[in-house]
């Protein structure tokens, strides 16, 4: 007699379409073969979600931060990985073990009153992510080609024809070129950090939390930046969905397996951020602020006074290729999480190439007018108001994923254990607070 599926086996035979159905299941699992073997089948997501804490929106806060403090908040910068670390291990341990995206399980178990709110931020957050993308390339393509800027906001448009190709090919292809693009993105920021000399004994300091950043406003409020601009609500969703691409085996020892493998992924990938982050702001401490230049926040500002303070153009180049290569990076990770959002909320399904199109259009309409009537400047402040946007929607997608993660009903034996309980609410509740005093402060401040 066979023995009766566990909650959490039983939850992968929900009715319903699977996520990202075109990839679903569609990478093999080797059941013999060694560690590495294994792990090199499950490596992959977790590249395409940590692109989302490398995006140009990361870049002006890091920036701001390096150029006016030097490396005191490279604590920050860590802090902020960590949290993103645990969130996306519970978003891994999620997807797994019922075998649903978070968008699935948010439209089955809250009411329609709770889930079409949920569904609306959430949209609202991806187009506030791709118009921070949109300006980030645009302006990559003005720095490095010479485009003006408003041509090349729509120029951005034609990534939707890269996005359906590449999923024409397969997830691992597209897999491929992000981690290709990351490991360029390394490279640039490599060059510069060398060029820039920084004074490393101060950058291991800069880990070690200071007393200042709490006391000083100022610090505070880049801080808060920083973290906003890190954890971004899309990939929450992305994560539970596109883990799901894997054929483990449904059986407990499977999926535990799965989760193994998959967090391991998604923690290197996660750690490789941490490292581009923490170069952005490496590269603005040791060239800005050792030079007196403390107020560098614009991307195009830092661009032009690279070149005269270290004296090689390539170090100037290799700043505005990292940047194109973050914006298309960004781009593809976008697309998918919208397509998880619409399709598990909804249960409505666009194609790739449409869903892209119409997502874009809802950011070019605004960044269009920004560029046409206020230049350079006013695309700046649209990239912190696009941050900004993300802060009010997160708490919608980090509160939902904890409840989850809780939730034995649907986790069966995958339950997370109580550390990862306590450490993902704690979580929770400071990028809730700190998010919400960012945008007090940026309505009422001075």
């Amino acid at each position: 007699m066979t023995p009766p599926p566990d909650d959490a086996a039983a939850a992968t035979t929900i009715s319903g379409p699977p996520s990202l159905p075109e990839v679903h299941r569609s990478v093999a699992v080797p059941n013999a073969g060694g560690f590495l073997r294994k792990l090199f089948a499950f490596m992959g997501p977790g590249y395409l979600v940590a692109v989302g804490y490398m995006d140009p929106g990361n870049w002006a806060t890091s920036l701001a931060g390096g150029s006016a403090f030097g490396y005191t908040l490279l604590a920050v910068a860590l802090t902020s990985s960590l949290m993103a670390i645990l969130l996306q291990a519970l978003c891994v341990r999620i997807g797994v073990s019922t075998g649903r995206d978070l968008a699935q399980l948010c439209r089955e178990r809250f009411p329609k009153v709770v889930a079409y709110p949920l569904w609306l931020f959430a949209e609202i957050a991806i187009c506030a992510t791709d118009l921070a993308e949109l300006i980030g390339t645009a302006i990559a393509l003005e720095l490095l080609f010479g485009i003006p800027l408003l041509y090349g906001v729509f120029l951005t448009a034609l990534d939707a024809f890269l996005i359906l190709w590449l999923q024409n090919k397969g997830v691992r292809w597209l897999e491929a070129l992000i981690f290709g693009f990351i490991v360029l993105i390394v490279g640039c920021f490599g060059i510069q950090i060398v060029l820039s000399d920084p004074d490393w004994a101060a950058v291991l300091n800069g880990y070690i939390p200071a007393v200042s950043i709490v006391t000083n406003q100022t610090q505070l409020y880049i801080a808060m930046g920083i973290l906003g601009a890190t954890v971004m609500p899309h990939n929450l969703y992305l994560h539970t969905a596109v883990v799901q691409s894997r054929s483990w085996n449904l059986d407990e020892a499977g999926k535990r397996e799965a989760i193994k493998f998959a967090t391991i992924d998604s923690s290197l990938a996660l750690t490789l951020a941490l490292l581009i982050n923490s170069a952005i702001l490496i590269t603005a401490a040791a060239t800005f602020h050792a030079s007196g230049n403390t107020e560098v926040a614009e991307i195009g500002e830092a661009y032009q006074l690279l070149t005269p303070l270290l004296g090689a153009g390539i170090a100037a180049t290799a700043f505005g290729v990292a940047l194109l290569l973050c914006g298309l990076n960004a781009t593809v990770t976008a697309t998918l999480a919208g397509q998880v959002v619409m399709e598990g909320f909804l249960r409505f399904r666009l194609p790739p190439v449409l869903r892209r199109l119409v997502t874009r259009l809802i950011a070019i309409i605004p960044a269009v007018i920004v560029t046409w009537m206020y230049g350079a400047s006013g695309t700046a402040q649209l990239l912190i108001l696009s941050q900004v946007i993300l802060s009010i929607q997160l708490p919608f997608a980090v509160i939902p994923l904890m409840l989850f993660a809780q939730d034995r009903k649907r986790m069966g034996v995958f339950t997370a254990p109580a550390w990862q309980l306590a450490l993902g609410w704690a979580t929770a509740a400071v990028i809730v607070g700190l998010n919400m005093k960012l945008l007090f402060d940026a309505a009422f401040g001075d």
